[in-house]
C-alpha cells in the first residue's frame, strides 16, 4: 500500500464515500455519475477515501456473505454487522478494513464496539446506576467502567453533556485519547475534536489532566480549554446555548457560516459543503439539528445564498445566482 493509501480521511469524507458507493451500486444515473466524478476530482482525500473504500470491498470478497454485505448498507447497519459476527474471520476482516480507511483518529474500530453509541444525527440519553445522566450527541460513543474504586466513563467519539450523580463518594473521571477529567459535582461538556478534547464546564468545576503527566487544573463554570496530549490550551468564555443540542437544537451568534454548516455537516449523513466565496459570512440564530434541510433552507431569507442539492448525499451552500433583468 502507498503511504498516500493509507493516511486517513475524515469521517465527513467517509460518509460521502460510502454514500456514494451506495448511490452507485446499481449504476447509477447519468447526473449522479457526472456529480460523483466532480467529487472524486475535488480534493485528494476524496479520491484517497474511494480507493481505500475499493480495497476494503477487495478485502469483504474473502470473507462470507454477510460481511460483504455489510459494506452495501448503512454506517448503522455496519456496526450492528461488526457486533453479530463475533469473532470469525468475516469480523476480524470487518474491523481490519475499517481501521484501514477510517484510521483512529476519525472513526476507530473502537467506536463499533462501544458499550454506548448514537450513529449519525442522533442523540440519546443514558442514566448510569449512580444517578449519573449522560447526553450523547450525534455520531457518539462511550465506555463505561464502573468499580468499587471509581465510576469511569471513555469517551472514543463525538460529545456528550454529563450530569453527576451526588449520592456516591466514588471519583467520577472522563477519559479520553487526550487525558482525563476528573468530576468535582458538576455538569460539564467533552467533545473530542481533531485538535484534542474540549472541555465545557456549565457547573461547578472539573480537573484536566493531559496524559503526559502534567498537573491537574481546575475549571470553573463558564471555562472551557482544549486538553492536548501534552498540555491545556486556553479558549473563549463558553457561550450561551452552548448545550441547546441537548434540546435539538445549535445556537450560534455572529458565527462564520462556514462554522455553522461544518457543525450541520455531523448531523447528516453525506457530504454537506459551503462555497469559499460566502463561508466568511456572519450569522446570528437557532436551527433545528433533526431536520437539516429545515436549518439549511432557514438561511435563505437573511443572506445571500443558495441551496444546491445535486444528490441527497451531496448538499453545498453557494453564493445565490444573479437574477437578470
Amino acid at each position: 500500500m502507498t503511504p498516500i493509501s493509507s493516511k486517513p480521511v475524515s469521517a465527513q469524507v467517509l460518509d460521502a464515500a460510502i454514500a456514494w458507493q451506495l448511490s452507485l451500486d446499481g449504476g447509477g444515473t447519468a447526473l449522479e455519475r457526472e456529480e460523483f466524478a466532480k467529487w472524486h476530482a475535488a480534493h485528494e482525500e476524496h479520491a484517497r477515501a474511494w480507493r481505500q473504500l475499493g480495497m476494503l470491498d477487495q478485502r469483504f470478497s474473502l470473507a462470507t456473505g454477510p460481511a460483504r454485505n455489510a459494506l452495501l448498507q448503512s454506517r448503522e447497519g455496519l456496526r450492528q454487522r461488526v457486533r453479530n459476527l463475533g469473532r470469525g474471520v468475516a469480523s476480524v476482516l470487518l474491523c481490519g478494513g475499517l481501521a484501514l480507511f477510517a484510521g483512529e483518529r476519525y472513526l476507530p474500530v473502537d467506536y463499533w464496539l462501544a458499550d454506548q453509541r448514537t450513529a449519525t444525527g442522533e442523540q440519546r440519553t443514558l442514566r448510569l446506576s449512580d444517578g449519573t445522566v449522560i447526553n450523547l450527541n450525534t455520531h457518539s460513543a462511550l465506555d463505561v467502567h464502573f468499580d468499587e474504586k471509581q465510576r469511569r466513563i471513555v469517551l472514543q467519539e463525538g460529545e456528550i453533556l454529563i450530569q453527576t450523580g451526588h449520592n456516591d463518594s466514588r471519583p467520577f473521571i472522563v477519559e479520553t485519547r487526550d487525558g482525563r477529567l476528573r468530576a468535582l459535582g458538576t455538569r460539564f461538556l467533552v467533545k473530542r475534536e481533531d485538535r484534542g478534547t474540549r472541555l465545557g464546564v456549565l457547573q461547578s468545576a472539573v480537573a484536566a489532566r493531559p496524559d503526559a503527566g502534567q498537573a491537574e487544573q481546575v475549571f470553573k463554570e463558564g471555562q472551557q480549554v482544549l486538553m492536548h496530549h501534552d498540555g491545556l490550551e486556553a479558549l473563549p468564555a463558553l457561550a450561551l446555548g452552548a448545550d441547546a443540542w441537548t434540546r435539538g437544537m445549535l445556537v450560534v451568534d455572529n458565527a462564520r457560516l462556514g462554522d455553522l454548516i461544518n457543525e450541520l455537516g455531523r448531523y447528516r449523513r453525506g457530504h454537506l459543503g459551503v462555497a469559499a466565496q460566502v463561508a466568511d459570512l456572519r450569522i446570528t440564530g437557532s436551527f433545528p439539528l433533526q431536520d437539516t434541510d429545515l436549518a439549511l433552507n432557514a438561511l435563505l431569507p437573511t443572506l445571500p445564498v443558495q441551496i444546491e442539492r445535486h444528490t441527497p448525499w451531496w448538499v453545498t451552500v453557494a453564493a445565490k445566482a444573479e437574477t437578470k433583468p
